[in-house]
């Protein structure tokens, strides 16, 4: 069974980053059978910022490490702030080792204010996983504030795209 991990960048304990992550990881699930687990960097943050290099993070952030270089599929997100991911992701990233994770799959989930940083994804995001490198679906899941409703996606095409995103991860796996 395949080793799903979230990753929320959000500095935020209630962010719409999480919502959207978790509905896409969801998602997932109903496609493909898979063991799941989350990281909330606003929760365990400090685990690994405690650290500038790997040997300076807690046993804790280094756990959570492990998890992510032995997880088969990541699905990743992070409010965009100024064009760009938090430094909570990016720090969490640079501790990873590139090796560890070749040929792991992800599928890639932004929030933000308005649409002008919708294209950060591609720009900022998915360059940092191809670093890896890390196979990304085509469908990278956007979403802004007007896309929720009482903390819940309302907009039928984020919806629609999260399905989208799903059945591609599911099509690596089931093509295997």
């Amino acid at each position: 069974m395949p080793k799903m991990v979230t990753i929320n960048g959000s500095p935020t304990k209630l962010s719409k980053t999480g919502i959207l992550i978790d509905a896409t990881a969801e998602a997932i699930a109903r496609k493909i059978p898979v063991e799941s687990q989350r990281i909330s960097l606003c929760d365990v943050g400090h685990e690994v910022m405690c650290g500038l290099t790997r040997p300076g993070v807690s046993a804790e952030g280094e756990r959570l490490l492990r998890l992510v270089e032995a997880s088969d599929i990541l699905v990743v997100g992070t409010p965009m702030y100024r064009a760009s991911y938090t430094g909570l992701l990016k720090h969490f990233f640079d501790l990873l080792e590139r090796d560890e994770l070749r040929n792991r799959k992800a599928v890639l989930c932004a929030t933000g204010a308005n649409q002008m940083h919708t294209l950060a994804l591609e720009h900022e995001l998915r360059p940092l996983m191809s670093f890896f490198p890390i196979q990304t679906t085509a469908t990278a899941i956007y979403a802004t504030s007007g896309d929720f409703t009482d903390g819940v996606i309302s907009n039928t095409a984020i919806k629609d795209s999260i399905e989208r995103a799903a059945g591609e991860m599911a099509g690596f796996f089931l093509a295997a």
